[in-house]
């Protein structure tokens, strides 16, 4: 038996997400929604659970960024052969989109997990003979093109996702997991299986229909700010999906003051809503009053994230650490000369990194700072930058300091774009003061040795715009404490000066950490630290890994989602 047809007559949950990160040579992600996807179909495999996901293909991928000589962000198209990594199917459905029948097919990826189990992702793919040129192009470039385009993808996405599964054979699915509202018009293709009328449902629909497709579908929101949720003007839902699916939208109550939201609608066509940590469920609960929300803190995939040296410390001291992510919580005991010596050869990954990336030689006993995350002005990525003579002072009279970032903008994010021009600049400037590198093309792979060879993981979100974040949680498994923001995840990960240190405190939105707060908190406790307690500094590093790798991985993550998500009653 083909393991397509193996997996179809099992699988119970289906995942759907507009991006996922499985590997580096597999360029169908941009950013943090994507790792997090990728990380978590990762724990299912480990899990065995009965899952199954789509995704698109994006042909073109995201970005592969450049730096020029003016430090601008330059961005090149990102060339792979799927055929080289996926498997194509033989099965093709169609999807009516903007009144033409566009062909979709699938290509396969088996996420196989530490004991052999797998998890079938597919890639939906429109290039297809017989498709016009414009429809090939539906699933070439992530998060490119206009309104349109957008809405275009979602659909192949939402509805033609429901009909590849159902060509598959995956008859069996309890659960349609929307992670985002990208997928949301899969509520759509349920509502139309469930009178077996296609395209022509029954107007008005019948109730009973709403609440069986209700009682299958979740809904998870990474979102903390109305501009980030799809929003289509109502003609543009009617040229693109057509007057039927225009009319049921309606009855729905889901095309108001004439446009559709999609995280609305899939909201609204959902048993159970969550947000990604305790905090963004306030938020979003704000965001969306008429909405029950639960919330489940992200995590990240504790096998994929740890370093090659701390993974050797944990084979040797917390036997199943890798079946069960729990058990971390022992490395509270190991001694801290290995800890400490663990993270000297993770450092030294980093700076020999960053010198055959840049010819530049750090120090490796320099605190060394870490920061890179998408780059966009609600992260502030430029914050320890804002007072560049106040940081060389600190450098020269507490003990001196090493900064690495990295991050790429949205092509279309010009504030963001100029944010990474403000960094290399910086990093310029501070040259022979402060020493600082902006690595260009950040992927998995750097984002991992960066994660775990900082010294300390900074992050400054603005409040409340930090869903979760899990660049810390990679950073904390490799012994890497956070100074961050109190917002997102850090607010359930901070003991202060246990497992890390906040940036201002309180939790007033608006009451924004300043640059100075930063700088006090480098100067009156982590400098003196690291230079003057460096047995207490590696206490720290522990905690983090004991108190915070622990809790905040997709492990636990799936335990949740599926005790308090899928097993939900309506």
């Amino acid at each position: 038996m083909a393991p397509a047809e193996r997996t179809a007559t099992e699988a119970e949950i289906a995942y759907f997400t507009m991006e996922v990160a499985l590997r580096d040579d597999l360029p169908t992600y941009s950013g943090g929604l994507g790792v997090l996807a990728g990380d978590y179909l990762k724990s299912a495999a480990d899990a065995g659970a009965p899952m199954v996901a789509v995704t698109l293909l994006h042909r073109q991928g995201y970005l592969r960024q450049a730096i020029d000589e003016a430090g601008a962000q330059v961005e090149e198209v990102v060339t792979w052969r799927p055929e080289d990594l996926l498997e194509l199917l033989p099965a093709r459905v169609t999807v009516r989109v903007s009144g033409r029948s566009v062909l979709v097919a699938a290509w396969r990826f088996a996420v196989t997990g530490a004991t052999g189990a797998s998890v079938d992702v597919y890639f939906l793919d429109t290039d297809l003979p017989g498709n016009q040129t414009a429809d090939r192009r539906l699933t070439g470039r992530l998060y490119g093109g206009d309104r349109a385009y957008r809405l275009s993808q979602e659909a192949v996405l939402g509805l033609g996702g429901v009909a590849m599964l159902r060509e598959l054979g995956y008859d069996g699915l309890r659960t349609f997991h929307m992670n985002e509202g990208h997928s949301s018009l899969l509520t759509l293709a349920l509502l139309e299986e469930e009178g077996d009328e296609g395209a022509h449902p029954v107007h008005p629909v019948p109730a009973r229909y709403v609440e069986a497709v209700r009682a299958r579908c979740v809904f998870t929101t990474h979102t903390p700010v109305p501009a980030g949720h799809d929003r289509f003007d109502a003609g543009l839902v009617n040229e693109v999906l057509g007057q039927e699916r225009t009319q049921l939208l309606e009855e729905l109550g889901c095309l108001t003051d004439g446009e559709l939201n999609m995280s609305w609608l899939g909201m609204r066509m959902s048993k159970v809503s969550n947000a990604v940590s305790v905090r963004h469920r306030e938020v979003a609960q704000a965001m969306f009053p008429d909405v029950p929300m639960k919330s489940v803190t992200n995590g990240v995939h504790v096998a994929t994230w740890v370093s090659p040296p701390f993974r050797e410390v944990f084979e040797r001291h917390v036997p199943g650490w890798q079946s069960d992510n729990d058990l971390l919580r022992y490395v509270g005991q190991i001694e801290l000369a290995e800890i400490a010596e663990a993270h000297e050869i993770a450092k030294r990954a980093l700076l020999d990194e960053i010198a055959r990336r840049t010819d530049r030689k750090l120090d490796p006993t320099v605190l060394t700072i870490g920061s890179a995350r998408r780059v966009t002005p609600y992260k502030q990525p430029t914050l320890i930058f804002s007072d560049l003579e106040r940081l060389a002072q600190a450098a020269a009279t507490i003990g001196p300091v090493q900064i690495v970032c990295a991050g790429k903008a949205h092509p279309q994010d010009f504030d963001g774009k100029e944010l990474v021009t403000e960094l290399v600049r910086a990093s310029s400037l501070l040259r022979g003061v402060v020493e600082a590198v902006f690595l260009e093309d950040y992927d998995l792979t750097l984002g991992a040795t960066i994660c775990a060879g900082s010294d300390i993981w900074l992050n400054t979100p603005l409040k409340p715009l930090e869903a979760s974040g899990t660049s810390g949680m990679k950073a904390a498994l490799n012994g890497v404490p956070s100074l961050s923001v109190l917002d997102g995840w850090w607010l359930e990960g901070c003991v202060e000066g246990v497992t890390g240190w906040a940036i201002g405190n309180g939790r007033a939105d608006g009451d924004e950490p300043t640059a100075g707060e930063l700088y006090d908190k480098l100067e009156h406790a982590v400098m003196p630290l690291y230079y003057g307690q460096p047995g207490s500094m590696v206490e720290v590093r522990r905690n983090a890994i004991a108190l915070n790798a622990s809790f905040f991985n997709t492990e636990r993550m799936l335990r949740e989602y599926r005790s308090t998500v899928y097993a939900a009653s309506v």
